[in-house]
Protein backbone atom coordinates (compact mmCIF):
# COMPACT_ATOMS: atom_id res chain seq x y z
CA UNK A 1 0.00 0.00 0.00
CA UNK A 2 3.03 2.07 0.49
CA UNK A 3 4.48 1.62 -2.42
CA UNK A 4 1.43 2.37 -4.27
CA UNK A 5 1.07 5.79 -2.63
CA UNK A 6 4.62 6.60 -3.61
CA UNK A 7 4.37 5.48 -6.67
CA UNK A 8 1.18 7.50 -7.50
CA UNK A 9 2.75 10.60 -5.43
CA UNK A 10 5.54 11.01 -8.12
CA UNK A 11 3.06 10.17 -10.79
CA UNK A 12 1.27 13.60 -9.94
CA UNK A 13 4.20 15.51 -8.95
CA UNK A 14 5.26 14.51 -13.14
CA UNK A 15 1.45 15.09 -14.32
CA UNK A 16 1.37 18.55 -12.39
CA UNK A 17 5.26 19.50 -13.63
CA UNK A 18 4.23 19.06 -17.44
CA UNK A 19 0.44 20.73 -16.94
CA UNK A 20 2.92 23.08 -15.68
CA UNK A 21 5.08 23.84 -18.43
CA UNK A 22 2.45 22.95 -21.03
CA UNK A 23 0.56 26.27 -20.00
CA UNK A 24 3.65 28.24 -18.95
CA UNK A 25 4.01 31.70 -16.97
CA UNK A 26 2.51 34.60 -19.43
CA UNK A 27 2.52 37.74 -17.16
CA UNK A 28 -0.51 38.37 -15.19
CA UNK A 29 -0.21 43.11 -15.68
CA UNK A 30 -2.81 44.05 -17.99
CA UNK A 31 -1.10 46.47 -20.74
CA UNK A 32 -3.33 49.35 -21.78
CA UNK A 33 -3.54 50.51 -24.91
CA UNK A 34 -5.93 52.98 -26.84
CA UNK A 35 -7.66 49.80 -28.50
CA UNK A 36 -8.30 47.67 -25.54
CA UNK A 37 -10.15 49.14 -21.87
CA UNK A 38 -10.25 46.90 -18.66
CA UNK A 39 -13.50 48.02 -17.16
CA UNK A 40 -13.20 47.12 -13.37
CA UNK A 41 -16.31 45.56 -11.34
CA UNK A 42 -16.84 46.98 -8.13
CA UNK A 43 -17.57 45.81 -4.70
CA UNK A 44 -14.87 43.42 -4.37
CA UNK A 45 -16.63 40.81 -7.06
CA UNK A 46 -15.23 39.23 -9.83
CA UNK A 47 -16.03 36.83 -13.05
CA UNK A 48 -18.12 39.12 -15.23
CA UNK A 49 -19.21 35.69 -17.02
CA UNK A 50 -21.17 37.11 -19.63
CA UNK A 51 -23.07 40.39 -21.40
CA UNK A 52 -25.89 41.52 -22.84
CA UNK A 53 -27.89 44.92 -23.51
CA UNK A 54 -31.45 46.01 -23.11
CA UNK A 55 -32.98 45.83 -26.35
CA UNK A 56 -35.49 47.99 -26.10
CA UNK A 57 -33.32 51.33 -24.82
CA UNK A 58 -29.41 49.85 -25.70
CA UNK A 59 -28.28 50.52 -22.04
CA UNK A 60 -25.75 48.01 -20.81
CA UNK A 61 -23.60 46.13 -20.84
CA UNK A 62 -25.52 43.81 -17.80
CA UNK A 63 -23.19 41.05 -16.10
CA UNK A 64 -24.07 38.58 -13.72
CA UNK A 65 -20.95 38.67 -11.17
CA UNK A 66 -19.46 36.34 -7.92
CA UNK A 67 -21.29 37.62 -5.63
CA UNK A 68 -24.63 37.02 -6.65
CA UNK A 69 -25.02 40.72 -8.03
CA UNK A 70 -26.27 41.32 -11.86
CA UNK A 71 -24.85 44.62 -12.93
CA UNK A 72 -24.99 47.22 -15.33
CA UNK A 73 -22.85 49.41 -17.07
CA UNK A 74 -23.26 53.17 -17.11
CA UNK A 75 -21.27 54.52 -20.00
CA UNK A 76 -22.07 58.07 -19.54
CA UNK A 77 -21.17 58.07 -15.66
CA UNK A 78 -18.16 55.40 -15.81
CA UNK A 79 -19.36 52.95 -13.06
CA UNK A 80 -21.52 49.88 -12.76
CA UNK A 81 -24.86 50.25 -10.67
CA UNK A 82 -26.62 47.34 -9.13
CA UNK A 83 -29.66 45.89 -11.49
CA UNK A 84 -30.52 42.32 -9.80
CA UNK A 85 -29.57 39.61 -7.60
CA UNK A 86 -30.77 35.83 -7.86
CA UNK A 87 -30.85 35.61 -4.20
CA UNK A 88 -32.04 37.55 -1.08
CA UNK A 89 -29.25 36.06 1.22
CA UNK A 90 -26.34 39.19 0.91
CA UNK A 91 -24.90 38.59 4.12
CA UNK A 92 -20.89 37.60 3.54
CA UNK A 93 -21.40 37.77 -0.17
CA UNK A 94 -18.18 37.48 -2.64
CA UNK A 95 -16.38 34.41 -2.20
CA UNK A 96 -16.81 31.11 -3.97
CA UNK A 97 -17.78 29.52 0.05
CA UNK A 98 -21.18 31.32 0.03
CA UNK A 99 -22.03 30.94 -3.52
CA UNK A 100 -24.82 28.04 -2.96
CA UNK A 101 -26.11 30.68 -1.09
CA UNK A 102 -25.82 33.77 -2.88
CA UNK A 103 -26.14 32.60 -5.72
CA UNK A 104 -23.97 32.62 -9.10
CA UNK A 105 -25.21 33.90 -12.26
CA UNK A 106 -23.42 32.63 -14.80
CA UNK A 107 -25.62 33.73 -18.65
CA UNK A 108 -28.01 35.92 -18.98
CA UNK A 109 -30.00 37.11 -22.02
CA UNK A 110 -33.07 39.73 -22.27
CA UNK A 111 -36.35 38.26 -23.65
CA UNK A 112 -36.79 40.68 -26.40
CA UNK A 113 -40.54 40.12 -26.27
CA UNK A 114 -41.50 41.68 -22.74
CA UNK A 115 -37.43 42.79 -21.34
CA UNK A 116 -37.20 40.71 -18.94
CA UNK A 117 -33.58 38.99 -18.10
CA UNK A 118 -33.66 35.69 -18.30
CA UNK A 119 -30.77 34.34 -16.00
CA UNK A 120 -28.98 31.04 -15.86
CA UNK A 121 -27.55 30.81 -11.88
CA UNK A 122 -25.12 28.07 -11.63
CA UNK A 123 -27.20 26.96 -8.22
CA UNK A 124 -30.97 28.04 -8.59
CA UNK A 125 -31.52 27.29 -12.01
CA UNK A 126 -33.30 29.25 -14.46
CA UNK A 127 -34.22 32.51 -13.11
CA UNK A 128 -35.96 35.89 -14.67
CA UNK A 129 -36.20 39.17 -13.54
CA UNK A 130 -38.27 42.33 -14.51
CA UNK A 131 -36.77 45.56 -16.68
CA UNK A 132 -36.70 47.23 -13.42
CA UNK A 133 -34.41 44.52 -11.95
CA UNK A 134 -34.62 43.81 -8.02
CA UNK A 135 -34.99 39.91 -6.63
CA UNK A 136 -35.08 37.25 -9.47
CA UNK A 137 -37.92 34.91 -9.39
CA UNK A 138 -37.30 31.01 -10.17
CA UNK A 139 -38.46 29.58 -14.04
CA UNK A 140 -36.85 25.91 -13.10
CA UNK A 141 -35.12 24.83 -10.12
CA UNK A 142 -35.87 21.07 -10.80
CA UNK A 143 -36.04 18.79 -13.15
CA UNK A 144 -37.41 15.22 -13.11
CA UNK A 145 -38.03 15.31 -9.64
CA UNK A 146 -33.92 16.70 -8.67
CA UNK A 147 -32.98 19.77 -8.27
CA UNK A 148 -30.61 21.30 -11.08
CA UNK A 149 -27.00 21.26 -9.42
CA UNK A 150 -24.86 23.34 -12.67
CA UNK A 151 -26.97 25.48 -14.57
CA UNK A 152 -25.19 27.16 -16.78
CA UNK A 153 -25.71 28.67 -20.00
CA UNK A 154 -29.01 29.95 -22.16
CA UNK A 155 -30.43 31.27 -25.23
CA UNK A 156 -34.21 32.07 -26.29
CA UNK A 157 -36.00 31.47 -29.21
CA UNK A 158 -37.92 34.87 -29.36
CA UNK A 159 -40.37 33.94 -31.88
CA UNK A 160 -41.80 31.48 -29.68
CA UNK A 161 -40.89 31.65 -25.87
CA UNK A 162 -38.47 28.82 -26.18
CA UNK A 163 -35.43 28.36 -23.47
CA UNK A 164 -32.91 26.76 -24.35
CA UNK A 165 -30.16 26.17 -21.68
CA UNK A 166 -27.54 23.85 -20.12
CA UNK A 167 -27.19 21.71 -16.96
CA UNK A 168 -23.05 21.03 -16.96
CA UNK A 169 -23.56 18.21 -14.07
CA UNK A 170 -25.87 16.16 -12.21
CA UNK A 171 -22.83 15.23 -9.80
CA UNK A 172 -21.08 18.50 -8.92
CA UNK A 173 -21.70 21.80 -8.38
CA UNK A 174 -19.71 25.09 -10.10
CA UNK A 175 -17.32 24.94 -7.10
CA UNK A 176 -16.40 21.74 -8.02
CA UNK A 177 -16.32 22.60 -11.88
CA UNK A 178 -12.56 21.41 -11.80
CA UNK A 179 -13.58 17.73 -11.25
CA UNK A 180 -16.09 18.03 -13.71
CA UNK A 181 -13.39 18.06 -16.18
CA UNK A 182 -10.78 15.99 -14.40
CA UNK A 183 -13.26 12.99 -13.98
CA UNK A 184 -14.61 12.98 -17.22
CA UNK A 185 -18.31 13.41 -15.99
CA UNK A 186 -21.09 12.64 -18.41
CA UNK A 187 -24.04 14.03 -16.49
CA UNK A 188 -24.32 16.88 -18.43
CA UNK A 189 -27.53 17.91 -20.23
CA UNK A 190 -29.67 20.26 -22.66
CA UNK A 191 -33.02 21.41 -22.26
CA UNK A 192 -35.60 23.58 -22.49
CA UNK A 193 -38.47 25.85 -21.23
CA UNK A 194 -41.30 27.05 -22.64
CA UNK A 195 -42.56 30.16 -21.22
CA UNK A 196 -45.87 29.85 -21.95
CA UNK A 197 -46.82 26.28 -21.22
CA UNK A 198 -44.03 26.16 -18.19
CA UNK A 199 -43.68 22.91 -19.31
CA UNK A 200 -39.31 21.70 -19.11
CA UNK A 201 -37.86 19.03 -21.13
CA UNK A 202 -34.27 17.20 -21.55
CA UNK A 203 -33.26 16.82 -24.78
CA UNK A 204 -30.10 15.35 -24.41
CA UNK A 205 -28.94 13.57 -21.76
CA UNK A 206 -25.25 12.60 -21.02
CA UNK A 207 -23.09 15.47 -22.39
CA UNK A 208 -19.49 16.09 -21.10
CA UNK A 209 -19.72 19.31 -19.48
CA UNK A 210 -22.36 21.02 -21.72
CA UNK A 211 -21.28 24.92 -21.07
CA UNK A 212 -22.45 27.55 -23.49
CA UNK A 213 -25.54 27.11 -25.68
CA UNK A 214 -26.87 28.99 -29.00
CA UNK A 215 -29.84 28.88 -31.13
CA UNK A 216 -28.90 29.58 -35.09
CA UNK A 217 -30.42 32.61 -36.47
CA UNK A 218 -32.61 30.71 -38.37
CA UNK A 219 -33.89 28.53 -35.67
CA UNK A 220 -32.87 25.17 -37.22
CA UNK A 221 -30.17 24.40 -35.33
CA UNK A 222 -28.54 24.82 -31.57
CA UNK A 223 -25.24 24.94 -31.11
CA UNK A 224 -23.73 22.96 -27.24
CA UNK A 225 -20.01 23.59 -26.35
CA UNK A 226 -18.20 20.84 -24.56
CA UNK A 227 -15.52 22.04 -22.66
CA UNK A 228 -13.98 18.79 -21.48
CA UNK A 229 -13.89 17.57 -24.93
CA UNK A 230 -12.75 20.78 -26.42
CA UNK A 231 -15.43 20.37 -29.74
CA UNK A 232 -18.69 22.17 -30.48
CA UNK A 233 -21.73 20.22 -31.34
CA UNK A 234 -24.57 21.11 -33.12
CA UNK A 235 -28.04 19.46 -32.27
CA UNK A 236 -31.05 19.90 -34.55
CA UNK A 237 -34.62 21.32 -33.76
CA UNK A 238 -35.82 21.42 -37.17
CA UNK A 239 -35.27 20.00 -41.24
CA UNK A 240 -35.05 16.16 -41.52
CA UNK A 241 -32.23 16.36 -39.00
CA UNK A 242 -34.60 16.88 -36.41
CA UNK A 243 -33.38 15.68 -32.45
CA UNK A 244 -30.40 14.23 -33.54
CA UNK A 245 -26.79 15.32 -32.85
CA UNK A 246 -23.12 15.79 -34.73
CA UNK A 247 -19.95 17.27 -34.03
CA UNK A 248 -19.77 21.16 -35.48
CA UNK A 249 -16.17 21.78 -34.75
CA UNK A 250 -13.10 20.66 -32.70
CA UNK A 251 -11.51 23.22 -31.10
CA UNK A 252 -8.35 23.88 -29.68
CA UNK A 253 -8.58 25.03 -26.52
CA UNK A 254 -11.86 24.86 -23.40
CA UNK A 255 -15.06 26.34 -24.90
CA UNK A 256 -17.37 28.72 -22.29
CA UNK A 257 -20.05 30.99 -23.65
CA UNK A 258 -21.22 31.01 -27.39
CA UNK A 259 -22.65 34.41 -28.74
CA UNK A 260 -24.38 34.88 -31.88
CA UNK A 261 -23.15 37.98 -33.64
CA UNK A 262 -25.67 40.21 -36.48
CA UNK A 263 -24.98 38.17 -39.35
CA UNK A 264 -25.40 34.96 -37.54
CA UNK A 265 -21.79 33.74 -37.43
CA UNK A 266 -20.94 32.21 -33.82
CA UNK A 267 -18.29 33.36 -31.19
CA UNK A 268 -16.47 30.57 -29.31
CA UNK A 269 -14.63 31.61 -25.67
CA UNK A 270 -12.36 29.58 -24.24
CA UNK A 271 -10.66 29.57 -21.01
CA UNK A 272 -7.22 28.24 -22.49
CA UNK A 273 -6.04 25.53 -25.06
CA UNK A 274 -6.08 22.27 -24.54
CA UNK A 275 -3.91 20.43 -22.41
CA UNK A 276 -2.66 17.15 -23.21
CA UNK A 277 -2.19 15.78 -19.88
CA UNK A 278 -5.65 16.94 -18.91
CA UNK A 279 -6.84 14.49 -22.24
CA UNK A 280 -5.24 11.39 -20.87
CA UNK A 281 -6.57 12.12 -17.30
CA UNK A 282 -9.87 12.44 -18.72
CA UNK A 283 -9.08 8.44 -19.98
CA UNK A 284 -8.35 7.58 -16.90
CA UNK A 285 -10.95 8.92 -14.19
CA UNK A 286 -9.74 6.45 -11.45
CA UNK A 287 -6.82 8.54 -10.91
CA UNK A 288 -8.69 11.24 -9.85
CA UNK A 289 -10.79 9.43 -7.19
CA UNK A 290 -7.39 7.55 -5.84
CA UNK A 291 -5.50 10.70 -5.47
CA UNK A 292 -8.40 12.62 -3.91
CA UNK A 293 -8.14 9.43 -1.29
CA UNK A 294 -4.33 8.92 -0.68
CA UNK A 295 -2.80 12.27 -1.04
CA UNK A 296 -2.80 15.01 1.82
CA UNK A 297 -2.72 17.80 -0.95
CA UNK A 298 -6.12 18.64 -2.36
CA UNK A 299 -5.31 17.94 -5.85
CA UNK A 300 -8.06 19.88 -7.93
CA UNK A 301 -6.87 23.22 -6.25
CA UNK A 302 -3.87 22.37 -7.21
CA UNK A 303 -4.71 21.58 -10.71
CA UNK A 304 -6.84 25.04 -10.27
CA UNK A 305 -3.95 27.37 -9.36
CA UNK A 306 -1.38 25.99 -12.08
CA UNK A 307 -4.28 26.33 -14.45
CA UNK A 308 -5.19 29.63 -13.69
CA UNK A 309 -1.61 30.72 -13.62
CA UNK A 310 -1.32 30.73 -17.01
CA UNK A 311 -3.58 31.31 -20.22
CA UNK A 312 -4.22 33.06 -22.99
CA UNK A 313 -7.03 35.01 -24.77
CA UNK A 314 -8.13 32.74 -27.14
CA UNK A 315 -11.62 32.88 -29.39
CA UNK A 316 -12.77 31.74 -32.65
CA UNK A 317 -15.66 32.96 -35.33
CA UNK A 318 -17.41 29.61 -36.74
CA UNK A 319 -19.47 30.09 -39.91
CA UNK A 320 -23.20 28.15 -39.74
CA UNK A 321 -21.42 25.13 -41.27
CA UNK A 322 -18.87 25.00 -38.97
CA UNK A 323 -15.99 26.86 -40.65
CA UNK A 324 -13.21 28.98 -38.84
CA UNK A 325 -13.43 32.63 -39.96
CA UNK A 326 -11.41 34.22 -37.32
CA UNK A 327 -9.17 33.48 -34.65
CA UNK A 328 -9.02 36.63 -31.65
CA UNK A 329 -5.94 35.54 -29.71
CA UNK A 330 -3.47 37.08 -26.75
CA UNK A 331 -1.00 35.13 -27.01
CA UNK A 332 0.80 36.31 -23.79
CA UNK A 333 -2.38 37.01 -21.92
CA UNK A 334 -1.25 40.30 -20.91
CA UNK A 335 -4.84 42.35 -22.24
CA UNK A 336 -7.21 39.35 -21.73
CA UNK A 337 -7.28 35.88 -20.79
CA UNK A 338 -9.91 32.67 -19.24
CA UNK A 339 -12.56 33.97 -22.01
CA UNK A 340 -15.99 33.14 -20.83
CA UNK A 341 -17.55 35.15 -23.18
CA UNK A 342 -16.64 37.39 -26.42
CA UNK A 343 -19.88 39.29 -27.55
CA UNK A 344 -19.59 41.32 -30.59
CA UNK A 345 -21.31 44.74 -30.60
CA UNK A 346 -21.11 47.64 -32.90
CA UNK A 347 -17.37 48.73 -33.26
CA UNK A 348 -16.34 46.63 -30.17
CA UNK A 349 -15.78 42.63 -28.30
CA UNK A 350 -17.14 42.92 -25.15
CA UNK A 351 -14.83 40.24 -23.37
CA UNK A 352 -16.20 38.63 -20.16
CA UNK A 353 -13.78 35.82 -17.67
CA UNK A 354 -15.32 33.98 -14.66
CA UNK A 355 -11.97 34.51 -13.26
CA UNK A 356 -11.11 38.40 -14.12
CA UNK A 357 -11.85 41.40 -11.82
CA UNK A 358 -12.76 43.49 -14.86
CA UNK A 359 -14.49 43.19 -18.15
CA UNK A 360 -12.32 44.01 -21.01
CA UNK A 361 -13.86 46.30 -24.21
CA UNK A 362 -12.00 45.64 -27.30
CA UNK A 363 -12.10 47.89 -30.11
CA UNK A 364 -12.59 45.78 -33.08
CA UNK A 365 -9.89 46.07 -35.95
Amino acid sequence: MLSSKIFLTATTVVLLISLLVSIGFPSNNYSSDEDVEAIPIDGGAIGPESFDFNPFDGTGPYTGVSDGRIIKWLPRERRWTDFAITSPNREGCGGPKLEHTCGRPLDLKFNKRNGELLIADAYFGLLTVGPNGGLAKSLVSKVEGRSLMFTNSLDIDHTNGIIYFTDSSQRYTRRDHMLVILTNDKTGRLLKYDLESTKVTVLVHNFTFPNGVALSQDGNFLLVAETTNCRITRFWLKTRKAGTLEVFADLPGYPDNIKVNEKGEFWVAMYSRESRILRWIHSKPWIVYALRKLLPVNIVRVVSYIAKRGGEGLAIKLGVNGEILEMLEDVKGKKWKHASEVMERGEYFWIGSVENSFAVKLKIQ
